[in-house]
């Protein structure tokens, strides 16, 4: 199997520096990540993949049941650190990938040693003390209208994630990477998303952990960043000035900026 080829793997900046693994959320690909990599490759090497399922990623590579669970996509984050030999690296993981990079954390943290989370979210359904920002009715209902009219949803849902409704273009931009999903694929990945429980994870955390929310997300609210920095000893919670799930497209240089101040810092 070749692991660069399957994922799409892309690496540029420094190849002295430090290492970056820039992994992408529900519905996306490593695309997504493009404003803050000039920032970034300044001083570190930055590794960029699509998970299977996504973005240019090698489609016979699939696996429904690999991929019902985030554990499988974690397999893929450790795959592409076993075929590129990192070590030490810095996994940088978007909404439902920094659930992925707790995982494979855990697993080997010879390869990860620092994580960044930008809009994570451990669960997204509301729990007796916790609030992830979805009902299990609200979840039912999204996952219904996402599997019965995927495009409708895309079209319809990617400007209220993105948020920022005076830049459409921002919302128009993911539900173009929305779209540009194999819908039968975007289906298990989003139920694998969305009724995921990862708040026992936490506990296992022992990298260096830095936490990026945005003042306003529907996806990942307020109260989801204080949960997980409260489970995480010794994390960072910063909000950054942005709105919407992803800061990365409506705030790059915050974004960058905050990463590297926390690398600075580490």
């Amino acid at each position: 199997m070749d692991i660069r080829r399957r994922n799409n793997v892309t690496v540029t900046g420094r190849t002295d520096g430090p290492v970056l693994l820039l992994a992408h959320g529900f519905g996306c690909d490593q695309n997504m990540w493009r404003l803050v990599v000039p920032a970034l490759a300044e001083s570190y090497r930055v590794v960029l993949f699509d998970y299977v399922g996504s973005g240019r990623a090698d489609p016979s590579a699939w696996d429904e049941e690999r991929y019902s669970s985030l554990e499988g996509y974690a397999q893929d984050v450790l795959e592409v650190c076993g075929e590129l030999d990192l070590r030490d690296v810095t996994f940088v993981g978007h909404s439902v990938s920094a659930m992925v990079g707790v995982l494979a954390a855990a697993k080997a943290p010879q390869h990860i040693s620092r994580l960044v989370m930008v809009a994570p979210s451990p669960c997204y359904i509301d729990d007796d003390g916790y609030r992830g920002g979805f009902s299990a009715e609200d979840i039912d209902e999204l996952l219904e209208s996402l599997e019965s009219n995927y495009l409708g949803w895309s079209a319809a849902m990617a400007p209220v994630i993105m948020g920022n409704a005076d830049r459409p273009e921002l919302g128009q931009e993911l539900a173009t990477s929305f779209c540009a999903t194999d819908p039968d694929m975007a289906r298990v990945f989003a139920r694998t998303t969305f009724l995921s429980d990862s708040r026992a994870d936490l506990e296992t955390v022992t990298a260096a952990t830095l936490i990026l929310e945005c003042t306003q997300d529907v996806i990942a609210p307020r109260e989801v960043g204080a949960y997980v920095h409260a489970a995480i000893p010794g994390s960072r919670l910063m909000t950054l000035r942005a709105t919407g799930h992803c800061p990365q497209l409506s705030a790059p240089q915050a974004t960058a900026e905050a990463i590297t101040d926390f690398l600075g810092a580490a």
